[in-house]
């Protein structure tokens, strides 16, 4: 699952789950209830008809086959650097991997490529400063290494560029490096310093290495709610020297006279290509489409075990049981295990801005399954009609009726759910702008289970739902077993569900009043930090 983007610091506690209980509704003979509420405006198929096939296909979801798909993704990672990330060695063994189990189950398997930016910090960035009085600064806390930054060490006097202290009154006072000729009387080899403002922080940088700057340090403005640290990016491979976000305390320090500083950095920071891997049943309605998807792509500091090796191992233990129980669909199921979510959600992004506006409308709705195995684990589902009233709001016509699906499904079994906002953090986002329905299931990332969560799911209050997010300890031992099998479940009956009919979501506007489908740019989210201003 991507970082937050909305966040400027690396804190532990930055969930953004919200939401409403789902009341538990007991009834007998529930799940066929809710079969036959999905399938209202289709007589084709009987509810009982649709209740087998879901209960086939979710028996042929074991957690022994889960765990099997988890151990192959770990020992990919394992040989590859200890990671599966976009654009590695790994990532192209895990959807070799992936491609072949596919094909063994009898599907055509398409790759998908596409170049993307690629950054990694090899090594931890040191900031020092030499003088006036020798002080060693906390990554992490004083400065933050920018997304895209470059590799070296500089050391040098640090030159003010047009910075305002104290602050102007509004946020975007500052022009600080956003002109050429803010550059003007800058010596070669200085270590420029910059305040946030009015231009991105890529502008900023490639000025500054433009007029010769060694590196660069870009600190918070200054007003009220711009002072913290600042974790910036620079949007894309763009310059070669090292470039760091501060806080605005550290930047007023480092702006007095005569200050002179060491900054290093070990970065990866160039374009590469890599995959999606997509494949669909060879059966059914190519013009009303099921899609499932997840990321199989993980972070550069481990291998990616729950953060998505679990709903990629998912899909594929569904794509399979699809083969062998479901042979003649209604409407085609199209699995997808997409690359460079961790970047910006830039693979699902690529997919759909792929899509002409005739083949978006095919799609009838678009399912995603990213972290479903968390260790302390709660049971969220994507809050399709905006009930919770938190955060941004309904998904696309039809969505509400994928998360009833979710919800009655575990209603019936007695698993209390909450809903969880679409906040922009995961593949559906691409759908849910050109009008797809969307929804799926979550067990928690980064933030911290409350006491009610604890009560209603289990786990420990006060500690994160996966306290291996984008860690190395995210393995194969970072992981519910309990929870992988129950939503694994959960998403293949849905799957079995809408591959018989989708009358519940068919609300939404055909193809020919779609809006036209963005470019894989505006549809791709913002990795790693503030990205502009």
């Amino acid at each position: 699952m991507l970082l937050d983007p909305r966040l400027t610091d690396r804190s532990a506690d930055r969930t953004n789950i919200g939401g409403h209980w789902r009341r538990l509704r007991r009834r007998g003979a529930a799940l066929g209830g809710v079969v036959a509420l999905a399938l209202v405006g289709s007589t084709a198929i009987p509810a009982d008809a649709a209740l087998s096939t879901s209960e086939r296909l979710q028996q042929s979801v074991k957690l022994n086959g889960l765990l099997k798909q988890t151990r192959a993704l770990q020992q990919i990672a394992d040989v590859n650097g200890g990671n599966r990330a976009a654009g590695s060695v790994g990532h192209a063994a895990s959807a070799g991997y992936v491609m072949g189990q596919l094909q063994a189950a009898g599907y055509q398997v398409e790759l998908q490529p596409f170049e993307f930016p690629y950054f990694q910090e090899l090594e931890p960035t040191e900031l020092d400063r030499l003088a006036p009085a020798a002080t060693s600064y906390q990554e992490g806390v004083d400065f933050a290494t920018a997304t895209y930054s470059g590799s070296g060490t500089a050391e040098g006097n640090v030159r003010p560029v047009d910075v305002l202290l104290p602050p102007g009154a509004a946020a975007n006072s500052s022009t600080s490096g956003c002109e050429a000729t803010d550059f003007a009387g800058f010596v070669e080899g200085e270590i420029a310093l910059l305040q946030r403002g009015t231009c991105t922080f890529g502008v900023k940088a490639e000025n500054a290495e433009a007029a010769g700057a060694a590196a660069v340090i870009i600190f918070n403005e200054g007003q009220e709610g711009r002072t913290e640290l600042l974790s910036p990016t620079l949007g894309a491979p763009s310059v070669t020297i090292p470039v760091v976000g501060a806080s605005f305390a550290l930047g007023e320090e480092l702006a007095r006279t005569g200050t002179t500083v060491r900054l290093s950095t070990s970065t990866v920071s160039q374009t590469r290509t890599t995959y999606n891997v997509v494949a669909e049943t060879g059966k059914g309605r190519a013009d009303n489409v099921v899609m499932l998807g997840a990321h199989l792509d993980g972070v550069p500091a481990g291998p990616g075990i729950n953060d998505n090796g679990s709903g990629s191992a998912a899909l594929l233990e569904i794509a399979k049981g699809m083969a062998k129980e479901v042979k003649k669909p209604r409407n085609r199921v199209r699995f997808a295990w997409w690359s460079a979510e961790e970047f910006g959600l830039l693979g699902s992004a690529a997919y759909v801005s792929s899509l002409s506006t005739a083949e978006a409308g095919d799609i009838a709705l678009y399912l995603n399954f990213d972290m479903i195995a968390s260790p302390n684990s709660g049971r969220f589902v994507y809050d399709g009609d905006d009930s919770d009233a938190v955060g941004a709001g309904a998904g696309p016509a039809g969505s509400a009726a994928i998360e009833d699906v979710f919800t009655d499904y575990f209603a019936a079994r007695d698993l209390p759910t909450q809903g969880t906002d679409f906040d922009g953090r995961s593949d559906y986002g691409p759908f849910i702008e050109v009008g797809i329905p969307a929804g799926g299931l979550f067990t928690g990332a980064e933030g911290l289970k409350t006491a009610e969560q604890a009560t209603a799911f289990g786990g420990t209050a006060g500690q994160a739902f996966d306290p291996c997010y984008h860690q190395a300890c995210d393995t194969t031992r970072n992981l519910s077993n309990t929870a992988f099998l129950q939503n694994a479940r959960a998403a293949a009956h849905a799957t079995a569900l809408f591959a018989q009919s989708t009358a519940t979501v068919n609300s939404r506007p055909s193809a020919a009043r779609l809006a036209r489908v963005p470019s894989a740019k505006a549809l791709a989210g913002i990795p790693h930090g503030v990205a502009a201003r």
